[in-house]
């Protein structure tokens, strides 16, 4: 969700003639994005404001600002701990922020705007109807062209309301509701013309997604079908799903049209009915473990990833052994693991007690990973020798990486959530593509910058618990012309007037869902 934010504020920037730039010495405006999902993100935040401490006196009209959740949880508060920071703007109301950009270079004050009401008094069905004045900035958004463009975020719903008892998210993105499925085509449609191949849809809990239309509710299993029906988009993902909101005709548009990747992330974060309870997850393990075997049983070669925490408050060695059996059952191609990190405000920091000790939470942690290590080794050796389709995104970052787990028998490479997708990704020219399969695996190949952009046959070689190695067999869709200019290039800054917008972020996805 954050990736897709600092997208769209980006595009509002750029409008008011700022040019993005590398050197934050030199930057009229700084922007922090922000999570609040767990504490080491924060920290993370108050450690790079600091550091602005000296540059701010130096050259005190920059500004620097705290958008995002952060900013939404602390409120004015952020200003005590941070006296130098003029901005602040949660989630909610980043459509606002050109307006507070101007007020801090008028009057030289601190500005904010945060979320007034997050009321939940209307239905979720009514409440899509309400005004939303943040639909303006998801209409708003001007992708760019060239590589970038060839994989985009599309936002079909903001705000949670299952109140996981860990998760700040439904108080600082507020309540659920989801986007017109018209609007949503059209950006789809957007984006399609300006090169984009593949598009993934977001949503604190994607499969929740219902809007009034005409009269009636149109669910996501029919969003799906009207986005996979645009012309020139080749692959549609969605993340991250909610277990107990699962609607089985969801799979069957999976399994019926194959421009929709067999692609599920579907966080369980425990195998413990105890925890899950406590957790307020509203399913139990044996539901969620059927909701596994539906999947493939409509979608037999589906890829499953999923998230979980551990140490959560009263977890004990039982329950843990019970999230390594569940893991071992369902035999995921990745998972994102996380360490449980107390909220403020969220009921488990009111009403239980975090008494797993950090030692026993990071030991977890290591054993878990090293569980899904052995699964998912074992399950992309089982690949050598198959092709793969691969939508080639540039060069690799990670190739030397892979060879290196390869003469060590590990893994050097972790995508430790949904928003670390990209990172593999280099800017810089390699012997080396790097792409993703319809099962979102890393494939990692040799190529030209011929290739990138487009989608190629690759015969599976070698195989790292994260990664598979191969060649490249075939082409079979070449670069279209608006993505296929050469990557790194990046955009000149305008005189007097710089920004930089440093992702600060931990992944939605340890709540979402």
């Amino acid at each position: 969700m954050n990736v897709l934010d600092s997208e769209l504020v980006d595009g509002q920037l750029r409008a008011l003639g700022l040019a993005p730039t590398d050197q934050m010495t030199g930057a009229d405006v700084i922007l922090f994005n922000t999570c609040s999902v767990r504490q080491h993100a924060e920290d993370k935040v108050l450690s790079r404001l600091g550091q602005l401490r000296r540059l701010k006196s130096r050259r005190p009209h920059t500004v620097v600002g705290v958008i995002g959740c952060m900013a939404e949880r602390e409120k004015e508060g952020l200003f005590a701990k941070a006296p130098h920071v003029d901005l602040l703007c949660g989630p909610g109301e980043l459509n606002r922020l050109p307006g507070l950009l101007q007020e801090v270079w008028e009057r030289h004050e601190r500005v904010t705007a945060l979320a007034g009401s997050l009321s939940r008094r209307t239905e979720v069905l009514a409440r899509a109807m309400e005004y939303d004045s943040l639909e303006a900035l998801d209409l708003s958004r001007a992708p760019q062209t060239g590589p970038a463009a060839l994989q985009s975020y599309i936002r079909v719903q903001r705000g949670c309301d299952k109140f996981c008892t860990y998760c700040v998210v439904p108080f600082t993105r507020g309540p659920e509701r989801s986007r017109p499925a018209a609007h949503i085509v059209a950006e789809a449609r957007m984006l399609a013309e300006r090169g984009c191949r593949e598009v993934t849809l977001l949503g604190q809990t994607v499969n929740s997604y219902v809007q009034q239309e005409a009269g009636r509710a149109v669910r996501f299993a029919e969003l799906l079908e009207r986005v996979q029906a645009v012309e020139g988009l080749d692959r549609i993902r969605f993340v991250t799903s909610f277990p107990a909101d699962w609607d089985e005709d969801i799979f069957r548009v999976m399994r019926d049209y194959p421009r929709i990747m067999p692609y599920l992330h579907i966080p369980a974060q425990s195998g413990s009915d105890a925890v899950l309870r406590r957790m307020r997850r509203t399913y139990t393990a044996a539901d969620y473990l059927r909701l596994m075997d539906t999947a493939r049983r409509y979608v037999p070669h589906v890829a499953l990833a999923g998230d979980f925490i551990v140490g959560f408050c009263g977890e004990t060695e039982a329950d843990f052994r019970r999230t390594c059996e569940l893991v071992e059952r369902v035999e995921y191609n990745t998972i994102f693991v996380f360490k449980y990190s107390n909220r403020p405000a969220t009921a488990a920091d009111r009403n239980l007690a975090d008494d797993v000790p950090t030692e026993v939470k990071i030991a977890r942690n290591r054993e878990l990973l090293a569980v899904q290590s052995g699964i998912g080794l074992r399950r992309r050796r089982a690949m050598i020798g198959q092709r793969v389709e691969v939508l080639v995104e540039g060069y690799s970052k990670v190739a030397r990486q892979a060879q290196a787990a390869l003469a060590r028998g590990d893994a050097p490479l972790v995508q430790e959530s949904e928003q670390d997708r990209g990172a593999e990704i280099s800017r810089t020219r390699a012997a080396q593509l790097v792409g993703r399969s319809p099962g979102d695996l890393i494939v990692v190949f040799p190529g030209g910058p011929e290739l990138i952009g487009g989608i190629v046959t690759v015969r599976v070689e070698e195989a790292t618990p994260l990664t598979l190695l191969g060649q490249v067999e075939g082409v079979v869709s070449p670069p279209r012309a608006a993505a296929a200019a050469e990557p790194g290039a990046s955009s000149v800054r305008a005189a007097g007037a710089g920004l930089s917008l440093p992702l600060l972020s931990a992944s939605p996805d340890a709540c979402a869902g």
